[in-house]
C-alpha cells in the first residue's frame, strides 16, 4: 500500500505507525501518535484540564513517581506537545498554544 501511495509511514519514538496518504497534518500525526500512550494521554488531561501543572502534582494524581513523571515531560516537551515555565525551584508544565486545539479535537 505504501508503494501504492495510498498510506503513508510515520515513524516516532522508535515505532512505526501508518496513516492514510494525504490524510493529516504532521502536527495531527503527532498528537495522535503520542496520544496513543495512555500515560501521555493521562498527563496531557490533567495540564489541559489545569488540575495539575508540575511535577509533584502530576505524580500524585496520576498514581507514578516524580522521576517517571520527569520522563515523560521530557518527551512530550522534545516532540513540543508541552511547553515548561520556570518559577523559581518549580516547573510549571502548559500545553503549546499551537497544539492546543488538536489535542482537544482528538484527546
Amino acid at each position: 500500500m505504501e508503494t501504492q501511495y495510498k498510506i503513508e509511514v510515520y515513524k516516532e519514538g522508535g515505532k512505526i505507525r501508518c496513516f492514510q496518504n494525504s490524510t493529516y497534518s504532521e502536527k495531527e500525526k503527532k498528537v495522535l501518535v503520542t496520544t496513543q500512550n495512555i500515560t501521555n494521554k493521562k498527563i496531557i488531561s490533567e495540564i489541559l484540564n489545569g488540575e495539575c501543572n508540575t511535577n509533584t502534582a502530576l505524580a500524585r494524581e496520576i498514581g507514578i513517581s516524580k522521576a517517571t513523571v520527569s520522563w515523560y515531560m521530557k518527551n512530550l516537551k522534545e516532540i513540543g506537545l508541552i511547553r515548561e515555565i520556570k518559577r523559581g525551584k518549580s516547573k510549571i508544565y502548559k500545553i503549546n498554544i499551537s497544539y492546543r486545539n488538536l489535542i482537544e479535537r482528538y484527546k
